[in-house]
């Protein structure tokens, strides 16, 4: 979705690979000995594409919409897996896998200018928005009151992100950008009773040239002591603003999915 502040070449991948790989066999080493719980967090449903206005690069190109002088080609089913360990009853880790991309056309009514060529008014285009996000999230519950819970932590965030655009010549151009982002973690819930949950789950930081924020608000419903269904809206919002890349992003799910305890 979005393309974030820190702009990072795609030469670093294998840096964030040796940040974060070492991290995961460690934080399971904590966990499981502490006789951990297990959850997979399975997530779909509809996308509806907000505004995602795009100058690459910032200093000489093209100002354009997808959402104003594209559209969206639907519709547009995303998919997410979370897994999870809790232990102490009060710490929690997950690694997120939620990949997103959404297809446009359209027939702008002015030239683009993108990276290093020209899209002349009046043909058609095809667009494609790439945003896929991997995270390491740890957690820990700071308030349990009554039927409340609340609970803060911090994210680290891979994003592979990709703005092309391509006409019916054949002439294509692309930018991918793969960064790090490090987020903030907000969890609270309320009990309506028997584990039937309201709850608020979010990872966001917002400062400098950009910001990102990934909201989720709905509700847990059990079926088993193993097996929950969860439903709600998710709200990914979000951008920068550096030399490279000028972009800024909404993107809004209704969310349907599964929560099993392994």
């Amino acid at each position: 979705m979005i393309l974030t502040y820190l702009v990072k070449p795609k030469s670093k991948l294998n840096m964030y690979k040796q940040i974060l790989t070492p991290l995961v066999p460690f934080l399971l080493f904590i966990a499981i000995p502490l006789k951990a719980q297990i959850t997979i967090d399975a997530e779909t449903g509809l996308v509806f594409p907000g505004y995602n206005d795009v100058r690459i690069p910032n200093n000489s190109g093209t100002l354009f919409s997808f959402q104003d002088d594209f559209e969206a080609e639907g519709p547009v089913i995303p998919f997410r897996v979370r897994l999870g360990y809790t232990f102490n009853e009060k710490n929690h880790i997950y690694a997120l896998y939620a990949p997103l991309g959404i297809n446009y056309n359209g027939t702008p009514n002015k030239d683009i200018n993108f990276q290093s060529s020209v899209f002349i008014q009046g043909e058609a285009l095809d667009g494609y928005y790439k945003f896929n996000s991997y995270r390491l999230t740890y957690r820990r519950d700071i308030i349990a009151s009554g039927n409340w819970l609340v609970g803060i932590g911090f994210t680290g965030k891979i994003r592979d992100a990709q703005v092309r655009l391509t006409n019916e010549q054949g002439l294509e151009d692309k930018k991918d950008d793969l960064g790090f982002v490090p987020l903030l973690h907000l969890y609270t819930s309320y009990d309506l009773g028997n584990d039937h949950l309201i709850y608020f789950e979010g990872d966001g930081l917002a400062g400098g040239p950009g910001r990102a924020f990934d909201l989720f608000l709905g509700t847990k419903l059990p079926l088993t002591e193993q097996l929950a269904i969860k439903a709600g809206y998710r709200y990914l919002e979000g951008g920068a603003d550096v030399d490279e890349v000028y972009n800024f992003t909404l993107v809004q799910f209704a969310v349907a999915g599964l929560i099993i305890q392994l």
